[in-house]
């Protein structure tokens, strides 16, 4: 499932390519027939993730929200180079590659949604778990029943309500850092990533971990999270020489401590790495590094 980081991404691109454009929309798939009609030809006015959502602002007063959820993607192409946002297709990760259409703006390939276009840039997207227009009051509530997100809304806020958040509810940590209504954004990565990162237990109540182990938590997703927007990938070890930090960039099997690693040595204590499952999710955690105490 894309994460946070990858949605501030396409946020990001929205914002360099479309924000003050007239766009034209269209559905070729034909589900979202009657959303692309109501936005088509309208000004883009800005574009916003929170967490795993993401919101566009045309005029008149229209939100497109998106929720790319397991399957969803965006396809980008320029007269140049083509970039894909979400989950991989064609077993291909999430990146930036030449472009081999020759003709512009390419024919639409399998099931798009939506397709936002200028003159010079065309966006796909495909496999949404939620794809809408709404008003800005929707748009308003929807943002407002999500957690806290870190590159959203003052800092020093946004980690204070992780706090009372985690804090008020007995949920065990790794269930509740999956919920979006307490903290947006963390997926399965982050979350098997983050607890490792900080030796908790995923079981423990999220409530029993104490205000300055929640900050902790929060500071450092911070971190993952502004790396994640930077590179493009989830990249959590922080015991790697600079030269294997580079090299995480495009081998994705050095770039975790625990997740996908199953049975493998833990890198920290050598004991095999345990996969489990919690609230419908795998979960990926070291039974000896990660015991409550």
């Amino acid at each position: 499932m894309p994460e946070g980081h990858t949605v501030h991404r396409v946020a990001q691109l929205f914002r360099d390519d479309f924000v003050g454009h007239h766009v034209s929309t269209l559905s070729p798939q034909g589900r979202f027939a009657d959303g692309a009609a109501l936005l088509n030809d309208r000004l883009v006015e800005s574009a916003q993730a929170v967490g795993k959502q993401l919101f566009v602002y045309f005029e008149g007063g229209l939100v497109l929200r998106v929720h790319l959820g397991i399957y969803g993607a965006w396809s980008v192409t320029n007269r140049v180079e083509h970039l894909s946002l979400g989950a991989p297709r064609a077993k291909r990760e999430e990146g930036l590659v030449e472009s081999d259409s020759e003709v512009f703006p390419p024919v639409p390939i399998g099931q798009v949604r939506l397709r936002v276009a200028t003159d010079d840039v065309v966006a796909d997207l495909r496999g949404p778990t939620a794809c809408e227009v709404i008003g800005r009051d929707d748009a308003d509530a929807a943002i407002e029943a999500l957690g806290p997100d870190p590159m959203v809304g003052p800092r020093a806020k946004s980690q204070a309500r992780f706090v009372e958040r985690m804090s008020s509810t007995s949920t065990p940590i790794a269930l509740a850092l999956m919920n979006q209504k307490l903290v947006a954004g963390i997926g399965n990565v982050y979350r098997a990533e983050l607890l490792f990162r900080h030796r908790l237990d995923p079981f423990v109540p999220a409530k029993s971990l104490g205000e300055d182990t929640l900050v902790e938590l929060w500071k450092d997703w911070t971190k993952l999270l502004a790396d994640g927007i930077k590179t493009g990938v989830m990249r959590t070890r922080n015991d790697l020489s600079p030269a294997q930090f580079k090299k995480s960039l495009a081998d994705s099997r050095i770039r975790y401590f625990v997740y996908k690693r199953a049975g493998k040595p833990c890198r920290v204590c050598g004991t095999p790495i345990v996969l489990s499952e919690l609230g419908g999710r795998k979960l990926y955690f070291c039974p000896s590094c990660q015991v409550a105490h």
